[in-house]
């Protein structure tokens, strides 16, 4: 789930960390993809933003079946994935099944299982492992952030925001090892990498937003915190370069064939 003051599926949203991603995504698992990113299904697809990073990575042709619920972010992904054919499906995801994945040779997510329920990631497992193609799910939160220079209350503010992230169920920080166990029960092993964002001077119009939606999410959860004096210290640092922020993401393979 994204931590900003925008929308978290706003197409603003996602083109302000779109840069951010393409820096912090593991390379290791397009090595494993091997030739089967032919026909890839890109769940939650937002506004296309994995398939521009995927699609030159991986051999020609491709075909890319878009999925998502919102028909804004379709039209524009529609267009979006270089060198490739695409179609878009309007689909909630929670309602998954392996005939929506018939015929894809690969199945790929990018921040999605983290705003996910634990029974809805135990269905999209099952439903990749029932279709029998092997599965990325990219920059899922790890529930770690690291700011320098450090502050007193960075602790408080990051238990916050993660117990937020973890409202109604949803799995947050939990996600990647809920995803884990979920293939294991299907005997399926996984691999995780590590894909962290790192924000900096470079980057402070996307930790700016951050930084905004990340505390307010904590004030959010903890109304007792003293997010606002925390959240100008922390915005005017940012203001004048002097903040950096590491926001640690995982992302995981599953090879049901029994891949590497």
């Amino acid at each position: 789930m994204s931590a900003t003051d925008l929308p978290p599926f706003a197409p603003e949203w996602l083109a302000l960390r779109e840069d951010a991603d393409a820096r912090a995504r593991s390379r290791e698992p397009v090595g494993l993809i091997g030739d089967r990113g032919r026909v890839i299904a890109d769940l939650g697809c937002g506004s296309g933003s994995l398939g521009r990073w995927l699609a030159p990575r991986l051999p020609s042709p491709q075909h890319w079946v878009l999925f998502d619920r919102d028909p804004r972010l379709l039209a524009m992904a529609e267009h979006g994935v270089p060198g490739a054919t695409t179609e878009t499906r309007r689909c909630d995801l929670a309602s998954l099944r392996a005939t929506d994945l018939a015929g894809c040779t690969l199945v790929a997510a990018s921040a999605l299982l983290d705003v996910l329920t634990r029974p809805a990631v135990d269905a999209l497992a099952g439903a990749v492992v029932d279709a029998g193609c092997p599965a990325l799910f990219s920059l899922t939160v790890a529930g770690r952030v690291e700011l320098d220079p450090a502050d007193p209350l960075d602790g408080a503010v990051a238990r916050a925001f993660d117990a937020h992230q973890r409202r109604a169920g949803l799995l947050g920080p939990d996600a990647v090892e809920a995803a884990r166990a979920a293939f294991a029960e299907r005997g399926v092993a996984t691999r995780t990498f590590p894909s962290p964002w790192r924000l900096g001077p470079d980057e402070g119009e996307l930790l700016a937003a951050w930084l905004r939606g990340w505390v307010g999410a904590a004030q959010e959860q903890d109304p007792a915190l003293p997010a606002a004096a925390y959240l100008e210290r922390r915005s005017a640092q940012c203001s004048r370069g002097a903040l950096s922020a590491v926001v640690h993401h995982t992302d995981l393979w599953a090879d049901p064939a029994g891949g590497p």
